[in-house]
């Protein structure tokens, strides 16, 4: 995954009223040079989008944010503040690195 903005023409308002979460915050998320990349992602039902855990600074959280690559794009799908889960795995590997 080379580009780290996805489009959220489609998926931008609902990530707003569903998860509270904005497209730039799940931007930033992508752009965190710490990010975890799951491809695809581990609960995809058709192994088609990946998930990228990431730190959003605006957000001030680690976001799980979908994403699918579809004609050289990245479109954005979904975006969530990160379960317990994805935050274990985010920091034990962010503080493996730092040793």
């Amino acid at each position: 995954m080379s580009d780290t903005r996805a489009d959220w023409t489609y998926r931008g308002e609902y990530i707003r009223n569903r998860h509270d979460v904005t497209p730039s915050q799940a931007n930033e998320a992508l752009a965190d040079p710490s990010r975890l990349v799951h491809r695809p992602d581990y609960n995809s039902k058709t192994g088609r989008t990946n998930r990228i855990i990431g730190y959003s600074h605006t957000a001030g959280a680690i976001l799980a944010v979908i994403v699918l690559e579809k004609d050289n794009k990245l479109l954005g799908v979904n975006a969530w503040f990160a379960n317990a889960k994805d935050r274990r795995n985010y920091r034990e590997r962010n503080t493996h690195e730092q040793e």
